[in-house]
């Protein structure tokens, strides 16, 4: 039996924040592979390596964890006033799914990066020395994000002393601004979908929670530590160890996310693994990080852990700090309340790997919440560059 030999597709394999992903020109992609269906899916999940029953992705890109099994697509901006499009794929780990309802906030740092190092913005616009703001279209949920490049002698400046946690090693600072992120709603009250600043979540089996459920860079459902039996700054073998908390975990996920409108049913949770995310919040208490780093408490202002494709976040995802920092700035979520309450344009958090600062501006217009935009810093690095191999029966020629 004779086999086709494998495709050679060009990629870079990037680091943004605390993830990393396959980055694709649309371009080089194969040709079933350029627009969305059966074909890309498959293309994606064997880079990654993926559906893996060992749970290791040793024959693939991918890391086997949530921050290490995803792909990009950079594109030819489609909307006036924008740069490049940016579609982002969540390749599920042990099932042949890939996640296209939501973006990815991490790995938004590196798009920046990839788009001007790939020829997509001319170089007669780029400073020799400077910072670069390229405009980026999320095309998963239609949100712009500028994306602040460090440039030196006319390159991406990737090497510098910004220090992340989760992230092993310093690197050039990228400020993020992701704009408008609450999803767009004619009623106005989006941001909140339930139109409630608290709720409270029955939870079949599981028990009664108030929550939080709000809609700002990513889907997210906030419930109280305390009220779930955790302190809020446990580690990820606390969690992720636990297999009939995982259980309650995403059974509050799914029943939120039917309260949110994103399904219909609890029993189409399993098909939307990406979104929505589900957070616990505490007040800021002194603990220690996994990487053995003491965080006061007088040094946050409160304590988040956050879940992501049904396992414990090994820091925080991009998208939900967008979430945290919106919910922080508005009196009366859970956020706000294990914040310390009050009005705030910036909170600092706890997470499993250290600390992240994030800001929002948020104000009340007609009695309806809206946030302008968020802002964070983060920083990208490419590790790999050149083409991902796969098998040619892969895809459909």
């Amino acid at each position: 039996m004779t086999h086709a030999p494998q495709l050679k597709i060009a990629a870079t394999y990037l680091r943004g924040g605390t993830s990393k992903g396959v980055f694709f020109r649309l371009e080089d992609l194969p040709e079933a592979a350029r627009i969305p269906g059966p074909a890309r899916d498959a293309l994606l999940m064997r880079v990654i390596g993926s559906p893996d029953p060992y749970g290791k992705h040793t024959d693939g890109m991918g890391g086997a964890t949530s921050s290490t099994s995803k792909c990009v697509i950079i594109s030819k901006a489609s909307q006036p006033g924008h740069d490049v499009d940016y579609l982002y794929g969540q390749v599920s780990i042990d099932t042949a799914f890939v996640d296209w309802s939501g973006n990815c906030g991490n790995l938004s740092t590196a798009v920046g990066p990839f788009a001007i190092a790939n020829g997509f913005i001319d170089k007669s616009r780029l400073p020799e020395n400077g910072v670069f703001a390229v405009k980026v279209w999320q095309a998963n949920i239609g949100k712009t994000i500028v994306c602040h490049v460090p440039i030196t002698n006319g390159e991406v400046q990737e090497t510098g002393d910004f220090e992340l946690d989760g992230v092993t090693f310093p690197a050039a600072e990228i400020v993020l601004e992701f704009m408008d992120p609450a999803d767009d709603g004619e009623d106005g009250g989006a941001l909140f979908p339930t139109g409630k600043l608290v709720d409270t979540l029955e939870v079949p089996g599981v028990g009664s929670f108030e929550a939080t459920m709000i809609n700002s860079g990513i889907p997210t459902i906030f419930v109280r530590a305390k009220d779930i039996g955790y302190t809020g700054t446990e580690l990820q073998d606390a969690i992720n160890g636990d297999p009939a908390a995982l259980a309650r975990f995403e059974a509050i996920r799914a029943h939120g996310a039917v309260r949110m409108g994103l399904i219909g049913d609890v029993s189409e949770a399993p098909k939307r693994q990406h979104t929505p995310k589900i957070a616990f919040v505490a007040p800021a208490t002194d603990h220690v990080a996994s990487s053995g780093k003491a965080i006061a408490a007088g040094d946050i202002d409160l304590c988040v852990r956050a879940l992501s494709m049904g396992k414990l976040h090994h820091a925080m995802m991009g998208t939900c700090a967008v979430a945290i920092g919106t919910a922080a700035a508005i009196p009366g979520t859970l956020v706000n309340e294990a914040a310390g309450g009050g009005e705030r344009q910036a909170v600092r958090f706890g997470h499993p790997s250290g600390t992240l600062r994030v800001g929002a501006e948020a104000t009340l217009v007609d009695g309806q919440w809206q946030v302008r935009k968020a802002i964070m810093s983060r920083s990208a690095r490419v590790l790999m560059e050149g083409a991902v191999r796969v098998p040619a029966d892969t895809i459909a020629s």
